[in-house]
């Protein structure tokens, strides 16, 4: 069963562009293979996506090439159709371009439509460590850094290697300290935001400087990696109030929060071995009501999944400073 393509509501970036208002992620959460997830990819081309988050850190993106070139060689799509995002690892920030290259190649795509700088830092952990996992070479967030990662992004969009720049896992104290440095602008944000973690202030941000937000974990991820699960988190999808408003629709609660992000305005990219049908249609089928969106809005926990302490630095405290709760970036040499 598919979608009709041409119905998915769209996204005008603030250069113009448009883009589908959903994404399917491909992050399987070290709980599924390159296999399992390139398939899922495969389906999803099938069933109407257009947009793919990948990144390089995921392992996955040579198989999920092969599904591209497939679909491409197939004439199930043309290269053109495919919004095509990734991410430059940690651990290649001071070499983006052979990152962007890599990926390129391994996904088979001839360029990036969004290329994404995945955490602002380049604290780099191995795949599949564990929640106390340390690098002893990881620093805090540097202005210099950072701006030196993101200039080497504005050079791969002046050789036509990416179409446009993205930015991922960044506070507004962060933001703040760079938002006058860039010559091209971030096109989209990608955050963690789902109902029990809405980070409006970060939105309302993010909006009112014409960056699209981009929501990963947009169903509070109950498969995410056992590194990143502590007994005080909240199942989104558990909660009487969005299982109320699925019911009334008589839909699965994830739906429910795919509609919820969609209506916010923001880009959910959920992924999934086998509901992504059902996740597009979410775009297309009945809205959420205006009172069932307040009610939503009550539902903010402060709930983050992902803490990021692999990626804390010697002297940090835990994984908050990472964060810039207090409105400073902790430790930060260069601000």
């Amino acid at each position: 069963m598919a979608v009709d393509v041409s119905k998915v509501p769209q996204i005008t970036l603030n250069n113009g562009d448009k883009i589908p208002c959903i994404g399917m992620g491909t992050f399987g959460s070290d709980r599924f293979s390159a296999q399992e997830v390139s398939e899922a990819v495969a389906g999803a081309i099938r069933a109407g996506y257009r947009m793919f988050d990948c990144a390089a850190c995921y392992g996955n993106e040579a198989q999920i090439g092969e599904v591209f070139r497939a679909a491409f060689d197939e004439g199930v799509v043309e290269r053109k159709d495919l919004y095509i995002m990734t991410k430059v690892w940690n651990d290649m920030h001071r070499d983006v371009e052979k990152s962007c290259r890599k990926s390129i190649a391994d996904l088979q795509c001839d360029y990036i439509d969004m290329f994404f700088i995945h955490w602002p830092f380049p604290n780099y952990h191995a795949p599949f460590c564990d929640v106390d996992s340390r690098n002893p070479d990881s620093k805090p967030f540097s202005v210099e850094e950072f701006m030196d990662t993101y200039r080497q992004c504005e050079a791969l969009v002046d050789k036509g290697l990416i179409r446009h720049i993205g930015i991922s896992n960044m506070t507004i104290p962060k933001l703040e300290a760079v938002k006058d440095k860039f010559r091209i602008q971030p096109a989209a944000c990608e955050s963690e935001l789902h109902p029990c973690f809405q980070q409006q202030e970060l939105f309302d941000y993010l909006v009112a400087h014409k960056i699209q937000p981009v929501g990963y974990m947009p169903i509070g991820s109950p498969k995410r990696p056992e590194r990143d699960i502590v007994a005080e988190d909240i199942a989104d999808m558990e909660l009487p109030e969005i299982r109320a408003i699925a019911a009334a629709h008589g839909v699965h609660p994830a739906i429910i929060a795919l509609k919820w992000a969609v209506q916010r305005g923001q880009i959910p990219i959920p992924f999934s071995l086998h509901n992504y049908v059902a996740n597009l249609e979410s775009t297309l089928t009945e809205p959420l009501t205006d009172e069932e969106m307040k009610t939503i809005a009550t539902m903010e926990r402060n709930n983050r999944l992902v803490k990021g302490q692999v990626f804390l630095w010697p002297g940090a405290n835990d994984w908050h400073d990472l964060w810039d709760e207090d409105g400073v970036i902790v430790d930060c040499p260069d601000v």
